[in-house]
């Protein structure tokens, strides 16, 4: 008999963000395969490429599709990035787990990425990164929410091909369409304490590059001041 699958909050934000009507999902860094098979046992999705560069934890994702009994809609495959996939065979692809600049480095290296399918990325790490890439490179973001799990909290971007305009600091660091996200708040007195602290560390600085980028850490720790501020004022009205 299969075997229910109960997911954790972050990957369960991702799931819930795959359309009801996915052909193919990519789930890409898949690690034990969670997120694919989860959505194949409830039927979210027609079929699934789970993907990694490591064989390890492509091991793991064939057990986890064993024990859900989804092996035969599962397609496993080792490999880098997005190098797995021909082009137009997911119309979902989740790139989860890793840092923004990686994310970044991966869809730089399939330009075809742009070109239709839906892309939910996850960024644990350097998240101002990714919003400053996506719009210069051709991608829009159409929505982002947040999500708690453990007491940390992490960005879903759900992006494709189009365009934007370019990230604002503001953006950059205190996230896109997240004005109506309840978590929002903490998030930007999340990233307020740490601009501030790394413009601390280069409070003694004397190499004018360092104070250049310590002026820019602080100004963008006032701009996500006062959007907190607005936020709170809208909150409490």
């Amino acid at each position: 008999m299969p075997e229910k699958l109960e997911l954790g909050p972050r990957l369960r934000a991702i799931a819930d963000l795959v359309p009801p009507d996915c052909r193919c999902l990519a789930d890409i860094g898949t690690d034990h395969g969670y997120v694919p098979a989860a959505l194949l046992l409830a039927g979210r999705v027609g079929r699934a490429v789970a993907a990694d560069v490591g064989a390890l934890p492509l091991d793991h994702a064939r057990r986890t599709a064993a024990r859900c009994g989804v092996e035969d809609r599962m397609d496993l495959r080792l490999g880098d990035g997005l190098s797995v996939l021909s082009p137009g065979e997911a119309d979902v692809i989740v790139i989860a787990g890793m840092g923004g600049d990686t994310i970044a480095g991966i869809l730089a290296a399939a330009p075809w990425s742009r070109d239709g399918p839906l892309l939910l990325l996850q960024p644990m790490s350097r998240a101002c990164e990714l919003r400053r890439w996506l719009p210069e490179q051709g991608y829009a973001v159409r929505a982002e929410t947040l999500v708690q799990d453990k007491g940390v909290l992490y960005p879903i971007l759900s992006a494709a091909g189009g365009t934007m305009a370019p990230a604002s600091e503001a953006q950059a660091w205190g996230g896109f369409l997240l004005e109506g996200d309840p978590l929002w708040g903490r998030y930007l007195s999340d990233r307020i304490l740490r601009l501030r602290r790394a413009a601390a560390g280069l409070e003694r600085a004397r190499d004018p590059a360092l104070a250049v980028k310590r002026t820019a850490l602080l100004s963008a720790a006032a701009a996500l001041e006062q959007k907190r501020e607005e936020w709170s004022r809208g909150e409490r009205t």
